[in-house]
């Protein structure tokens, strides 16, 4: 469907009115993850100091640091940091289903994952990383932090049930992090891995549900739509439905864990009802782990 210019001009608007509260909750969610650190970093053939350490047994004449080592009765090399090739790609789902929220007191799954993506990207960024959006050039320093936020916070709605990450926008050495709900029909993310895995990409599979979507609370008579309103069902006795559901989203889960395993990438689950810090947290620690390989 075309939108209007009186349509983009307003949601550009309401775009550009929930950007402060994005950027803000972002930099506060990064601070309490790591504020001022980075978990990537390590000693390598770089150009840029990282540190002194004591001289040891292997190291050659030449990378001791006579000047500093002078100061003291010990000689000291001076390490510098590895300068990684790589770089960080972002994608959050823009499916209908991520509009979704099973109450006024949670965000729903599209803010969620728009949020931890924008803070994941600052702790990176913040770290010398170069990071982008899945398909789109990767840059660093803060600036870029600016156009990522305007970018997440411009997303249109889709139109669609779901949304697939571009395998297309893939690029050797590249570590991606995927934030969807994962619910519509996965085959998008066995192209995806597939294609990343002949690239040498490296990632992380991001599950971001309501509470209502991972624990079915339903009884009784209810009536079940897509946020979309294409999909609907009628049910006299919901609480009967609950084995079975519950049963395919373990099946889903398993899955994706399996393709995640096989492509090498890790697989993380998040509710929107739990602190946002505990997810950045995992994301954090699992790109770390990536980078330690």
């Amino acid at each position: 469907m075309t939108r209007s210019p009186i349509d983009l001009r307003a949601g550009a608007e309401a775009a550009g009115g929930h950007l402060p509260a994005l950027v803000l909750s972002a930099e506060r969610l990064a601070a309490l993850i790591a504020p001022g650190a980075h978990g990537l970093r390590r000693a390598g053939p770089g150009e840029d100091f990282w540190q002194y350490r004591p001289a040891a047994s292997g190291d050659e004449m030449r990378s001791i640091d006579w000047r500093r080592s002078a100061r003291s009765d010990q000689e000291f090399v001076r390490d510098r940091e590895a300068q990684s090739a790589q770089a960080a790609a972002i994608w959050v789902s823009g499916g209908q289903g991520m509009n979704y929220s099973g109450g006024a007191d949670r965000p729903t799954k599209a803010d969620r994952a728009r949020l931890l993506g924008l803070a994941l990207a600052m702790l990176l960024l913040r770290g010398g990383e170069k990071v982008g959006l899945l398909g789109q050039p990767a840059r660093a320093g803060r600036i870029q932090a600016d156009r990522l936020a305007e970018a997440l916070a411009a997303a249109p709605a889709g139109t669609a049930e779901e949304e697939a990450a571009p395998a297309e926008g893939l690029r050797p050495n590249q570590r991606v992090i995927v934030l969807s709900d994962f619910l519509a029909d996965p085959a998008w993310v066995q192209v995806l891995l597939v294609r990343a895995a002949g690239l040498g990409v490296t990632g992380l599979l991001f599950q971001v549900l309501d509470p209502d979507e991972a624990h079915f609370p339903y009884d009784g008579a209810v009536e079940f739509r897509s946020v979309g309103g294409s999909l609907r069902h009628d049910s006299r006795d919901a609480g009967g439905l609950r084995a079975a559901y519950l049963a395919r989203l373990d099946e889903r889960r398993a899955w994706l864990q399996a393709r995640c395993d096989e492509a090498g990438w890790q697989f993380g689950q998040h509710l929107t009802d739990a602190a946002p810090a505990a997810a950045l947290g995992w994301m954090w620690s699992a790109l770390g782990r990536e980078a330690g390989r």
